[in-house]
């Protein structure tokens, strides 16, 4: 792939992916999108509702790494322990993380190079209350047993990738789920509302972040 970072306007950064004309987060801040779709509305919506002292995560695109990075500062700052999964097909070089500025906004650099330096496909202690399994694998060939609290899909537009965005996509989604599990995404094109409710997702609209108008939270209710 040919990648670029880029700098978006809450200053931090982005990847620009010119293949494909896309970029791993919003022009609009990086940052701030991250936080707004996935930690407030994902995470911490979650342990506002249910309070409990762990949570499964599995994370469709890892990316940056800022999700993960996000969400380990959201455990340690709740005292409350993550088991944090996510799937990457096409990992970011040890070179193009460092470029990265999240760790020196967040003045969490010592945990971002942690999460970026994390083994792959084996589960990964990064601190007492953040246990990182990073899958080096497509959505299409990652099986797991496991059932989820909450999905965050991350994955690129459909219009770059109409693929991971179908009916199948979202059922094998929803078996990943636990009851009254939610997924978290950006994306609110009224095409994906629709084929995740036929896989049987209760599909709901919030406001987005800076530069989007709406992003979805979606329950599996039972």
């Amino acid at each position: 792939m040919n990648r670029q970072v880029q700098l978006t306007a809450d200053g931090s950064h982005t990847v620009q992916v010119h293949d494909m004309n896309v970029t791993y987060h919003s022009k609009h801040g990086a940052l701030q999108e991250s936080r707004h779709v996935f930690i407030d509305a994902g995470i911490a919506y979650l342990h506002q509702l249910k309070n409990r002292s762990e949570y499964h995560i599995l994370e469709m695109g890892f990316g940056t790494g800022l999700n993960a990075l996000l969400t380990a500062s959201f455990s340690t700052e709740k005292n409350i322990q993550i088991r944090y999964h996510s799937i990457e097909a096409f990992p970011l070089t040890t070179e193009e993380a460092a470029l990265l500025n999240y760790g020196h906004i967040l003045q969490q650099d010592s945990l971002f190079l942690q999460i970026h330096q994390a083994s792959w496909d084996i589960p990964v202690p990064v601190h007492p209350n953040f246990e990182l399994y990073k899958h080096n694998t497509s959505l299409d060939s990652f099986t797991t047993k496991k059932k989820f609290d909450i999905i965050y899909y991350d994955a690129f537009a459909p219009t770059a990738q109409p693929e991971l965005w179908t009916v199948e996509v979202f059922e094998k989604l929803y078996q990943m789920l636990a009851p009254e599990g939610i997924l978290i995404t950006y994306c609110s094109k009224g095409v994906v509302r629709r084929a995740m409710q036929t896989a049987g997702f209760r599909v709901t609209k919030l406001q987005g972040p800076p530069g989007k108008r709406e992003m979805v939270r979606a329950f599996r209710d039972q």
